[in-house]
């Protein structure tokens, strides 16, 4: 008895739906012409990343570990995109690496001349370095290790990084040799400056000057004799 009460329910109820559609077959609601305005206005905002002013020389999807002393074991730091970025002014290189989900950064540091990359040992798709980062918003020496999908991707990685790290270490060498070349001209100039300050007229007259004074010397003791 309960199953034939709910059935002409059920039927109704379709045959209402039917109904509408059939007045309203495109299933627009019905414009009334009422302006209805938004209660909050958001306004656009710039959001800055940092990197506006690099361009990307490296991106890869990877997993980062960082090595505890303390617990003297590795401990996952996230999974994402390592990038290396390249600034447009500076020339300088710096490795950055966000989480995929949060876009945390789990690693933030220059890719300095002394910086040495090497493949962990037993795992061709894992490289591993030491260098002062400041993710975490100070400078700390972390020893990282970072794991790709592909041997071909941690290879990439790794000749990009001691391709750049060679790179900066030759900028610093010639800026060295410039300062070095800057300091010995500003030397010599200083020097020819004061060679230049003693004039020829100066000269002869401290020499006739030494002259009178051993004459009037030897006269007084020609004096006392």
């Amino acid at each position: 008895m309960a199953s034939s009460t709910a059935e002409p329910k059920l039927e109704k109820k379709e045959e209402e739906v039917e109904a509408e559609v059939e007045e309203n077959p495109t299933g627009d609601d019905e414009d009334t012409g009422a302006q209805v305005a938004p209660i909050v206005r958001l306004q656009e905002v710039a959001v800055s990343t940092g990197e506006e002013n690099e361009h990307v020389l490296l991106d890869l999807k990877s997993k980062l570990y960082r090595f505890d002393k303390e617990g003297s074991q590795w401990k996952e730091r996230g999974v994402g995109t390592v990038k290396l970025l390249k600034h447009k002014e500076t020339g300088k290189v710096r490795l950055v690496m966000r989480q995929s989900k949060t876009l945390k950064i789990c690693a933030n540091h220059l890719v300095l001349p002394t910086m040495s990359i090497q493949e962990h040992a037993g795992n061709e798709k894992s490289c591993v370095w030491h260098a002062a980062d400041f993710a975490d918003g100070e400078l700390k020496d972390e020893t990282f290790c970072i794991r790709f999908a592909s041997i071909e991707n941690c290879k990439a990685f790794k000749e990009k990084v001691e391709e750049i790290a060679e790179s900066q270490q030759t900028k610093s060498g010639e800026s060295e040799e410039a300062g070095a070349a800057a300091t010995e001209l500003i030397e010599k100039l200083s020097v020819e400056s004061k060679d230049k300050n003693d004039k020829p007229e100066d000269k002869e007259a401290s020499a006739a000057t030494e002259e009178k004074e051993d004459k009037k010397e030897e006269n007084n003791a020609d004096e006392k004799n």
